[in-house]
């Protein structure tokens, strides 16, 4: 397991596609697949703002539910044919609500940075909740069509669940990609030092709070793109969506995976709704049971599914365990010194 944990760790999006390709054929049916695509690109999103700049948010769903309301309105309401129409009015709306939302919390820190998150996306909720002649209101906004895909001048039907779902996975993998250059750059760099020491990345010399505001930004965004998917998906888009319970369960998601890995949104997504799946056949306290599990989890396996498997490779490595950096000879007060 940790061979294969380190090779997915080295080769990622090809590892993505590979495995996701075969997905739909290994689980027991295919909505489950789609979904899990579906809340690990919103859990990817979070952890982008968690995992890797180490702020915790409390109201994603304000992002998730902007984005599938976007894309509804879009296509719903004002008529629109085109499928990356409604999927780009959603992701831009959500990343300017990211913007939004970002520029007035990051002006706390801490547990009132996450309270007032939580806040502004129960205030989303009350909103979308009042307006219903444009949300639906309780009832949720329906008569969202699927329409067929234009790819290279070819329109392709995704009314199937397989053709649906493979559509899913090349906006979902085209997601992945774009997250993987943004954090293999400088700015993805500077975001982990934030994480790691903010007085410190202050210190030399970068603007900490743009930086955390273009993480909300990008943040929101991928999250925003997942609510449009789910709202192409159900083919409605209920207020719950907005709701504080879908920031919880995105939150547990990531940690259930393994908060600042690349792969552990998606895996804690498949986690949490196969458990979803299974355990809601025997009980309807499931949640109850979930919650217990996700508590086992934070205390003996901090790091998560993924988190673990990767972090027991990094250890063990691929031939053994790391060799001790070699001490160096050079005798006392010559360090330093120019050598002939």
């Amino acid at each position: 397991m940790g061979r294969v944990g380190a090779l997915i760790a080295r080769h990622p999006i090809p590892a993505f596609f590979v495995v996701f390709a075969v997905f739909p054929f290994v689980v027991p049916y295919k909505a489950l697949a789609t979904q899990v695509l579906i809340y690990g690109l919103f859990a990817l999103g979070f952890n982008l703002l968690y995992g890797y700049t180490g702020l915790l948010s409390f109201g994603h769903a304000a992002f998730f539910g902007l984005g599938a309301y976007g894309t509804g309105v879009t296509l719903a309401r004002l008529g629109v044919t085109s499928v990356w129409a409604g999927l780009a009015a959603g992701l831009v709306l959500a990343a300017a609500g990211g913007a939004l939302i970002g520029y007035l919390c990051l002006r706390r820190r801490g547990i009132y940075f996450a309270m007032l998150s939580l806040a502004f996306a129960q205030l989303l909720y009350f909103v979308g909740f009042h307006l219903s002649w444009i949300t639906g209101g309780d009832d949720g906004l329906r008569g969202i069509p699927v329409l067929p895909v234009g790819l290279a001048g070819v329109r392709v039907s995704i009314e199937t669940p397989l053709a649906f779902y493979y559509f899913v996975l090349v906006v979902v993998g085209a997601a992945v990609a774009v997250l993987k250059r943004i954090l293999d750059s400088p700015f993805g760099a500077v975001l982990q030092a934030i994480r790691e020491n903010t007085d410190r990345a202050a210190a030399c010399g970068y603007d900490v709070t743009r930086v955390k505001l273009l993480s909300f930004v990008f943040s929101g965004a991928f999250a925003g793109l997942a609510g449009g998917l789910n709202a192409l998906y159900l083919q409605v888009v209920p207020i719950d969506t907005l709701y504080w319970t879908t920031s919880g369960q995105v939150v547990m998601m990531a940690l259930l995976g393994g908060a600042g890995t690349f792969f552990g949104p998606f895996v804690g997504a498949g986690v949490f709704l196969i458990l979803e799946d299974v355990l809601s056949v025997f009980t309807e306290s499931w949640p109850l049971v979930v919650g217990a599990i996700f508590m086992a989890f934070v205390r003996f396996l901090p790091r998560g599914i993924w988190g673990t498997v990767v972090g027991l490779e990094i250890m063990g490595g691929l031939d053994g365990p790391p060799k001790p950096p070699e001490r160096s000879h050079t005798p006392r007060g010559t360090r330093g010194v120019a050598r002939p």
